[in-house]
């Protein structure tokens, strides 16, 4: 039997359906426009077989592992590595059969239409996901992962992806890419430059970071005039390897606007280890702005992530480290917040800065009327815990009667799990395409205008946003 609905996700009503499923048709084989995500450069720079399907469904996905601990599963059972290197669950079967006979947990949500899509899509499953049936699933995925056509080159060109952004350290040397570009391979995999180590005062071993950041550079970064040129040398690198964007996850969308002198002072506080918590945002907020200004230089497209409590857990933080699942959405505020950044260089159409939200409430508040007069301004789709139907429906709706949809950016994976892209931009086709069927039946919008806005919103905002 089929594992999922081929009208999932489209209006009971059958006209509506009818229509959504016409749209949907038009783009539901357009290639992949992956522009932001954390996927492994070295998988298709080595182009290794996959280990296991544990490996492949469990390990590397905190949408998996955090709700299974939510019910009192520890990680380490589930094989997640420790931060001291401390031993954890090394037998997939194991680990694949703790995950099969709790896949019950994740009814309902989007992790149960990813799973299921890349089960029946990707590895042929047609049978459900349980704890009767995991070790015979185990066994035609690990089947499957010997062969060279799951090798993670071939599952991309499978895939139909055009391009895909992984999301490097300021500091990484970039030695997987650069095999991907000595391979001669194909595949267009490039990276994002993402600076937090050596712009957040927070971070760990931020003084040493921006120590390194000069050796890598050959900059003076004990001086303010030395540490901007060392980015500017750093995200021409970055060029090198395709970047087209740079990403930043601050706690808050605070930017400054500070004077050249005052933010020279900020930062040699930060170097001495004596901001205090306001004034690390300060020089966060310092930064997002510089690297605006940056922009307008170099090209990269300017991503912000803010408004996410990381790494809550204090206990899990210490034992396992950051990216385990205890990211937690904050209230944030974007007008005020926003309001030195987009006075500076919001009125440019030469330079776009994608603002994403964790923080519902703000989009029609104040997200989509920002983003609906700035040039600089777009939104990026909806991310983390609302990449789902409902958080994507949410976004269309409260968005587009101000923003309409080209302040938009399409959509972003945004994932570790690469089995789970083509399923994520499927449910993000599947949502726009009802959003305009709904459009189309209550006469907002013409039917060959929907055609458009479909092929847009799956393909041609995301390659002409992130410039690709």
């Amino acid at each position: 039997m089929a594992l999922l609905d081929e009208n999932r996700l489209f209006s009971v009503e059958p006209a509506l359906r009818d229509r959504a499923r016409g749209l949907y048709d038009t783009v539901r084989d357009l290639p992949i426009i992956s522009p932001h995500g954390h996927t492994d450069p070295r998988w298709f720079a080595e182009n290794a077989a996959f280990a296991d399907p544990a490996a492949l469904f469990v390990t590397p996905d905190h949408y998996v592992f955090r709700m299974l601990h939510s019910q009192g599963i520890p990680l380490a059972d589930l094989g997640v590595p420790r931060a001291d290197g401390g031993p954890v669950e090394g037998d997939a079967r194991k680990i694949w059969g703790l995950f099969a006979a709790n896949f019950h947990l994740f009814r309902g949500t989007p992790s149960w239409l990813w799973v299921n899509h890349a089960l029946q899509e990707v590895f042929g499953v047609t049978q459900r996901l349980n704890a009767t049936s995991a070790n015979a699933v185990y066994d035609q995925i690990a089947e499957c992962l010997t062969r060279p056509d799951y090798r993670p080159r071939a599952l991309f060109e499978r895939f139909n992806i055009e391009v895909i952004s992984t999301t490097e350290s300021a500091l990484d040397d970039l030695r997987w890419h650069q095999m991907i570009k000595d391979s001669g391979w194909g595949g267009k995999v490039i990276t994002a430059y993402r600076p937090d180590a050596v712009v957040d005062p927070e971070f760990d071993g931020f003084a040493d970071n921006v120590v390194q950041l000069g050796a890598l550079t050959g900059q003076d970064t004990t001086t303010w005039a030395g540490y901007l040129a060392a980015h500017r040398t750093r995200r021409a690198f970055f060029k090198t390897y395709g970047a087209t964007s740079s990403d930043h996850g601050h706690p808050t969308a605070r930017t400054e606007d500070l004077p050249q002198d005052v933010a020279a002072r900020l930062f040699e506080r930060a170097l001495q280890g004596k901001c205090t918590g306001d004034e690390a945002d300060m020089f966060r907020g310092q930064m997002l702005t510089e690297m605006a200004r940056m922009s307008i230089d170099d090209g990269l497209v300017l991503q912000i992530h803010p408004g996410s409590w990381r790494n809550h857990s204090r206990d899990v933080f210490a034992r396992f480290g950051r990216d385990k699942g205890f990211d937690i959405p904050t209230r944030t505020d974007y007008v005020r917040a926003l309001h030195p950044l987009l006075n500076a260089v919001g009125g440019r159409s030469d330079v776009t800065i994608i603002v994403f939200t964790l923080d519902e409430t703000s989009i029609a508040r104040e997200l989509a009327p920002l983003a609906g007069v700035y040039p600089a301004l777009k939104l990026g789709p909806p991310w983390w815990f609302h990449d789902s139907a409902e958080g994507m429906r949410r976004f269309r709706e409260t968005a587009t009667e101000t923003a309409g949809f080209y302040n938009t950016v399409g959509f972003n994976d945004d994932t570790r799990a690469f089995c789970s892209i083509p399923a994520r931009h499927d449910v993000a086709r599947r949502v726009d395409c009802a959003f305009l069927a709904t459009l189309v039946a209550t006469g907002r919008l013409d039917a060959d205008e929907a055609n458009e806005v479909a092929h847009d919103l799956a393909y041609g905002l995301a390659k002409q946003a992130y410039r690709l």
